[in-house]
């Protein structure tokens, strides 16, 4: 008798259950707009530093929603040079139908994406929404035309290398003006000290504040090596790094590193220099310029230096100032010239 009564019982608990689990499953079904039109209120661009602060272009464009069960949506542009299929982007999170940049949010952009100062360049444009990774959907791409400016600013290292004079102190360039700012100083033995100044004189400097900081109750920064380095030095984050350049270098029997270990050259800290300079001892022998500390890009032959040519002979020992004057032909170099005067 008992089990005519639960078997009943049994089957319309299971009935509700099943019910249960079908209504909660609908209303789990989200559904995400599609990624809607894109559009600018300009698309040939005139970058002026002049105008820096005034907005460069609009984008317009409507923001992803979902409907039914409300889930997380993340709307982005995403910024990249065109021809590269927005393989490295430069993204901006969006949450409104409206995104303007000023001409130094996008020339900085441009630079960071590879572009080169006073060269046009083309980038493309596209908003990119979803919910996940497989629920993602792309607007139209639009292509904006501009050249980038150098938009430099500078700070000066005054140090023992120069006499700690800040008037002809070496200066490290932002070519951004983001703060963070980088160049060559070459060291000279027994003169590795040196602070930093946003201007050539010593109303205020930053000096070493320990553990890679900089502060302007710190002492004196000092270089590892009496060699030429990199300094650079982050205002946002007051810190900087001293490390090895990786530009243009000369390596050789005739130089102090032989064939193994490069010996690096000083560029002009403005950005946009090409000729480098090096005071350093040679014994006879051979030598070539090269590029990065790689055999990717050098330079040798005669007193017209061409990509991969001859090793340049020294037949007299002792102290001379080379210097390296590039040809490029946009920013590829193509070959230059050199000379070398002993002391």
């Amino acid at each position: 008798m008992k089990s005519k009564i639960f078997k009943p019982l049994a089957l319309g608990l299971i009935a509700l259950s099943l019910w249960s689990c079908k209504k909660d499953e609908t209303q789990t079904v989200s559904n995400i707009a599609p990624a809607g039109t894109l559009a600018a209120s300009a698309t040939n661009l005139n970058l002026v530093q002049a105008n820096a602060t005034q907005t460069a272009f609009t984008l317009n464009f409507p923001i992803s929603s979902p409907t039914g069960y409300v889930v997380p949506v993340t709307s982005t542009l995403q910024f990249d040079l065109k021809g590269k299929n927005f393989s490295s982007p430069r993204e901006v999170v969006v949450t409104t139908g409206t995104y303007a940049a000023t001409v130094t949010q996008f020339n900085n952009m441009i630079l960071a994406l590879g572009g080169v100062v006073g060269t046009p360049a083309q980038v493309e444009v596209r908003l990119r929404s979803g919910a996940a990774v497989n629920d993602i959907s792309y607007s139209n791409v639009l292509t904006l035309n501009a050249t980038p400016y150098l938009a430099s600013a500078w700070i000066y290292a005054p140090g023992a290398y120069q006499g700690w004079n800040p008037a002809t102190a070496d200066s490290l360039v932002s070519l951004s003006s983001n703060g963070i700012y980088t160049g060559m100083i070459a060291f000279a033995p027994g003169k590795l000290a040196f602070k930093i100044t946003p201007a050539k004189k010593f109303d205020l400097a930053y000096g070493d504040a320990g553990a890679g900081t900089i502060s302007t109750s710190g002492g004196d920064i000092n270089s590892p090596d009496a060699v030429v380095k990199q300094v650079t030095v982050d205002l946002n984050k007051l810190t900087y790094t001293i490390t090895t350049p990786k530009e243009w270098s000369v390596i050789g029997d005739a130089t102090p590193g032989g064939w193994v270990t490069d010996t690096d050259m000083k560029v002009i800290n403005d950005g946009k220099s090409m000729v480098y300079t090096l005071e350093t001892t040679l014994l006879k022998g051979e030598f070539k310029f090269r590029f990065g500390h790689d055999w990717t890009i050098d330079l040798g032959g005669g007193s017209a230096l061409t990509l991969g040519g001859g090793n340049i002979k020294v037949e007299t020992p002792g102290t001379y100032t080379i210097t390296l004057t590039l040809t490029k032909a946009g920013d590829k170099v193509t070959g230059g010239s050199y000379t070398m005067v002993k002391k």
